[in-house]
């Protein structure tokens, strides 16, 4: 997604998209993946993570293949307090995957539906497992929770599988050239859609401290390893002498 390009909303208000189905969005079934909500902080990993994506990967992501400088001013213009971060970490703590929910400034919501435009990437080596999906639900819970009556979807037609997603979910697609739009009209919240986001969003951060932890025990293995072969070293030139 170009956060330099204002999200459409016109199109939506002369489209009722088909209200999302219920038994679409539950993922009870399916292995749980912590997802994170990124900050500020998170600056850093978010920018190397979007650097590790090659020429091609960047422009299905962002619709053209942007340059190291370009991602690093992109990520250091995002508006963390208005628009939602999310990732997906293993366990270096290395964002793998990443969904971005840019929501329309506040003036240009007057007299329109509430819209947000969704992003995501996902690393090659980790990709075939699900990610974008998981972290497409993740975005339209949270998107529900706020308000967000429709989700918007701007990607390449040679972007199958984002197209793919969004069609599953019953989103109204159209295609000009090589480009394709999509809309997702979106259910009002429940009670069940904002215990489930706080379900997430506390056994994520605890599943992402345990991975810290885990972290740090290894860093304090490993330094323990050196020092053990340190003396060895040293005793063996001791006994030399």
């Amino acid at each position: 997604m170009n956060p330099e390009r204002a999200i459409p909303t016109d199109p939506v208000l002369l489209r009722e998209p088909s209200p999302l189905p219920p038994a679409q969005r539950t993922g009870a079934l399916r292995r749980w993946v912590p997802i994170r909500s990124l900050t500020a902080q998170d600056r850093k990993a978010l920018a190397t993570h979007l650097l590790a994506l090659d020429a091609d990967d960047r422009y299905l992501r962002f619709g053209q293949a942007l340059s190291d400088a370009q991602i690093l001013h992109q990520v250091e213009a995002m508006d963390f307090g208005r628009d939602e971060v999310f990732g997906i970490v293993n366990r270096r703590l290395q964002l793998i995957a990443t969904a971005h929910l840019a929501y329309a400034p506040e003036a240009e919501r007057i007299g329109r539906l509430a819209m947000a435009e969704f992003g995501v990437s996902v690393l090659p080596r980790v990709r075939g497992r699900g990610y974008g999906e998981r972290l497409f639900d993740h975005a339209v819970m949270h998107a529900r929770n706020r308000g967000i009556a429709t989700l918007y979807i701007h990607a390449l037609s040679d972007n199958r599988v984002m197209l793919h997603i969004a069609r599953k979910a019953g989103a109204i697609l159209e295609r000009e050239g090589n480009e394709s739009e999509a809309w997702l009209r979106l259910p009002p919240d429940t009670l069940a859609s904002r215990f489930e986001e706080l379900v997430e969003t506390h056994a994520a951060a605890f599943d992402y401290h345990l991975k810290q932890q885990a972290q740090r025990v290894g860093e304090l293995i490993e330094v323990v390893g050196e020092v053990r072969e340190h003396l060895r070293r040293e005793g063996g030139g001791s006994a030399q002498q």
